[in-house]
């Protein structure tokens, strides 16, 4: 078999279109999966709107995947064929998610542990590497505030009994935002969300769930009243529009850190006024100044998925394969989505 169905957009904001591609070839530091979970991420329906990070037509979608091993590259040693793993896609055909079988450097791959599904363990690798690569990566380069990671001498005492705020909580990025803030002893964890999304979110680490429909100033003085003195060094806004922004950055003290996944929106002239740090995070482990993260994150992965100490976001499997896909990522677009991933079955595809 020499080809395979794949998810692509023809051309820049074009309409998303099943084909058929060639199946790649993995390097020698690289295996070939078959993708048996793929998910849905708002990246995906921004590239299609907007043509963010693709330059080269047709492109095949996807950056989050689980599957089976099903090559080797001559100088893997971590994984043999048949192995389930999970890992992250980049922004190039031959790794690209929306597709039946794709190619991952062999170590910045997870295997799945038995308690954990195909569907869950594609929840996880975006979701997560946008919260990890921001806090915890020490590389020059990275959009990183550099923290103590929790598995770094120091790292379950330096933040232990300071309060966070995380914007956001029922999003993927903003539930493993509320669980890295948890490994690291952050305390209180406040998020703000639909209450409905309440239960979820404590299960998560979360201490105190606001009502997001609630005005900015009340959000604040809640914040300010749970925190009870003192400073909010720690803001994740995993929503970062311009409302969100702007309540992210009152809340926050001098000398802390902002993390936005989204541009900057907060006027110039009130960033140079505060002492406060913006972090706009990057989340994919691929790139240059994050792999190295990547390698200590994905080392680690299985373990925190076998004890619980990451849990994956609910997931909903939408129908036919990839043909399904086009129409999950219009309701992701549409805000149709809350507390739950949408999940992608490659194999499935008519």
């Amino acid at each position: 078999m020499s080809t395979q169905k794949a998810l692509i957009l023809p051309e820049k904001q074009g309409e998303w279109k099943v084909v058929d591609v060639p199946i790649p070839t993995p390097g020698p530091k690289d295996v070939l999966v078959k993708v048996v979970a793929t998910a849905l991420n708002p990246v995906d329906w921004k590239i299609k709107e907007y043509g963010y990070f693709v330059s080269d037509y047709p492109f095949v979608g996807g950056t989050d995947g689980a599957g089976i091993v099903e090559q080797v590259g001559s100088e893997v040693s971590n994984l043999a064929k048949g192995d389930k793993i999970l890992f992250q896609g980049w922004f190039t055909n031959d790794k690209a998610t929306f597709q039946q079988y794709t190619i991952v450097p062999a170590e910045i791959t997870a295997k799945i542990p038995e308690n954990i599904s195909f569907d869950q363990a594609a929840s996880v690798p975006l979701g997560l590497a946008t919260v990890t690569t921001g806090l915890w990566n020490h590389h020059p380069d990275a959009k990183s505030a550099s923290l103590v990671a929790p598995y770094e001498e120091g790292g379950e005492t330096t933040y232990a009994g300071k309060p966070a705020v995380i914007l956001g909580g029922s999003s993927s990025v903003g539930q493993y935002a509320i669980q890295a803030a948890r490994l690291s002893k952050f305390s209180p964890i406040i998020t703000t969300a639909s209450p409905h999304n309440e239960a979820l979110l404590k299960s998560l680490g979360a201490t105190h769930v606001l009502d997001r429909s609630l005005p900015a100033s009340t959000l604040a003085a809640e914040v300010a009243k749970i925190a009870g003195g003192k400073p909010v060094e720690f803001v994740y806004d995993a929503i970062s529009l311009a409302d969100t922004q702007a309540l992210g950055y009152d809340v926050l003290a001098p000398g802390g850190v902002l993390f936005l996944t989204l541009p900057v929106q907060i006027p110039e002239d009130k960033r140079k006024a505060g002492d406060k740090k913006i972090v706009n995070v990057f989340g994919n482990v691929h790139s240059p100044e994050n792999r190295q993260l990547g390698v200590e994150q994905y080392s680690r992965l299985t373990e925190w998925l076998k004890t619980g100490a990451i849990v994956p976001n609910k997931v909903e499997v939408l129908p036919n394969g990839l043909a399904g896909i086009p129409e999950g990522l219009e309701r992701l677009k549409n805000n149709k989505v809350s507390g739950t991933k949408l999940i992608g079955h490659p194999q499935e595809t008519a």
